[in-house]
């Protein structure tokens, strides 16, 4: 039965995602879960988590930034990704949005101490202070890579979305999303079903 239970709800959630920047509420499971486009370049992907009981939908590891040496960061690679957490089979409502930082570096040094993990956003010339950020995971190779963790509400996340210049800053790590980068934050909000957005 549960078998049963778990097969419908995956092809409901294939028939009724909302395809982007559209109104309509039917459309192909495959546009709607598509990955990268040719306008960002980023890619986002959906799924339900079974485990959860949730559909999330993620903008994937998208490059904001690799500083030079005598800006802010030192020789620091920068991404991001987000994921809109939906409860159960829909995309009509968002509980709440992960954002997560990677930030990829030779410089060991580089890494954000407890008190250097606060999170902060200027959308627009609007300031955000968004709390404390966790470690989600830390690889040490050739590359010292450290990623980030946030949580956020949809409305936050939407004005993020929607804006023009978008800064972030992280500690003292303080750095700038690019065009690309709003787009695919912007693509991504467009999943979500249009009466929900306005």
């Amino acid at each position: 039965m549960r078998k049963y239970l778990l097969f419908i709800s995956i092809f409901a959630l294939s028939a009724f995602v909302t395809q982007p920047g559209a109104r309509s509420q039917f459309f192909s499971a495959t546009e709607a879960f598509a990955g990268g486009s040719d306008d960002h370049g980023g890619e986002i992907v959906a799924k339900y988590d079974g485990f959860n009981h949730e559909t999330v939908v993620t903008l994937k590891k998208m490059k904001v930034t690799c500083a030079k040496p005598y800006e802010n960061l030192r020789q620091t690679c920068v991404s991001i990704l987000a994921t809109l957490h939906c409860p159960g089979v829909q995309l009509d409502y968002v509980r709440q949005v992960t954002l997560q930082v990677v930030f990829e570096t030779k410089d060991w040094d580089q890494r954000h101490a407890l008190d250097q993990r606060d999170l902060s956003m200027v959308a627009d010339g609007e300031t955000f202070r968004l709390g404390q950020m966790q470690l989600a995971a830390l690889h040490t190779d050739v590359l010292m890579t450290e990623t980030l963790q946030g949580e956020l509400p949809y409305k936050t996340f939407k004005k993020m979305a929607l804006a023009e210049i978008v800064e972030i800053q992280v500690g003292k790590s303080r750095f700038e999303l690019r065009s690309q980068n709003l787009a695919a934050l912007r693509d991504l909000n467009n999943r979500i079903k249009f009466s929900r957005r306005t």
